[in-house]
């Protein structure tokens, strides 16, 4: 098997986890390090034993034969460093979420599809173990016809603690943890026909929004609600855990706290525990992401390799786009969102 040569574009909070992750995985290699402040390219190369740190990313990329590049940067900057990527044919993985705006999202599909590069998105919340054992159980058709779920993501966990640039993005939940929930909302369940979403801002100290209610109705006429929220102190304020309740015509599944997986049907209630992998880098309040970045890589170098397809294909990732900035165009307008249209909601 060849090695995979990879340039790591940004060198910020999730950097150092990604190439931790990367180092789990046989026949790939990062080979340097590129950060707009050069200490910062330079102190994660030498902790990862990285030959190279650079503060130029056009260099970055023109100065070695590489395979892919990675782009754990700063939203506003992934469609420039993107298509500098793609302009010189080599392949992409994108951090979430794509693009600031769906029209940069599709700008950039457009790009990789004119120039047959593949461009991939770090979608690594669907890749959690809990939610991959949940996916399998809906697929064994057990429950009947789904007919109505539920998923919760909503904690007091102080994010903005190790990320503080997110308080003072204008539009924050539904573009950092609602691109993860509604991406997983269309792993479980399929695609959507419709939506209808509310958003609060709880935090005195913050631009954007930090609570949101998405109603989705799928094709399949399921209805799948997705609570969001960073100001949430309850009894399932279980960070990092997402939460899943699923009712169907022949019994339902809930995805509880500490990863328990309980279905019932006529025949009664089982459970069970999910074990979550361990990685001695993880950060422990972080140990859930982190085992999951490892998988979501593994499915995306397999791409790389044409051993697999990736599930999280930027074609795929412009419908979660969709659900995120259509969730923003209702809670605006308080309108339900279709596709090819909104209906206004009647306010009397």
């Amino acid at each position: 098997m060849s090695e995979l040569r990879f340039a790591m574009l940004g060198a910020g909070f999730w950097a150092r986890y990604q190439l931790a992750a990367w180092q789990e995985l046989p026949g790939v290699r990062c080979v340097v390090v590129c950060d707009s402040t050069l200490s910062k390219a330079q102190r994660l190369a030498e902790e990862f034993g990285i030959p190279e740190a650079v503060q130029d990313a056009e260099h970055a990329l023109s100065q070695r034969p590489l395979d892919f590049v990675d782009v754990v940067t700063d939203v506003n900057s992934h469609e420039r460093l993107a298509l500098l990527a793609i302009e010189q044919g080599i392949p992409v993985i994108c951090q979430k979420p794509l693009a600031p705006s769906l029209e940069a999202a599709r700008r950039m599909v457009q790009h990789s599809i004119d120039a047959d590069v593949p461009l991939l998105v770090h979608e690594n919340w669907r890749w959690q173990s809990p939610l991959r054992e949940l996916h399998a159980v809906l697929q064994s058709g057990q429950l009947g016809s789904e007919v109505r779920a539920r998923i919760d993501y909503a904690n007091s966990f102080p994010v903005f603690d190790n990320q503080p640039f997110l308080k003072e993005l204008p539009q924050f939940i539904l573009t950092d943890i609602g691109t993860h929930i509604l991406d997983v909302a269309r792993f479980l369940f399929g695609e959507a026909t419709d939506l209808y979403c509310q958003t609060r801002r709880m935090r005195d100290d913050i631009a954007g929004e930090d609570v949101a209610t998405v109603m989705l109705r799928m094709q399949s006429g399921l209805t799948v609600t997705c609570n969001m929220s960073y100001a949430s102190r309850w009894e399932y304020d279980r960070f990092p855990e997402t939460l899943v309740t699923v009712e169907g015509t022949r019994g339902g599944v809930s995805l509880g706290s500490d990863y328990e997986l309980r279905t019932y049907t006529d025949g009664g209630a089982q459970a069970r525990r999910i074990e979550i992998p361990e990685y001695t880098w993880a950060d422990p309040a972080y140990g859930l992401i982190h085992a999951s970045i490892v998988d979501c890589h593994r499915n995306l170098l397999g791409a790389l390799r044409h051993e697999n397809q990736a599930e999280t294909t930027a074609q795929d990732n412009l419908r979660t786009l969709e659900l995120v900035y259509g969730s923003y165009q209702s809670a605006e307008n308080n309108c339900v969102i279709c596709l090819g249209g909104t209906q206004k909601i009647d306010d009397e």
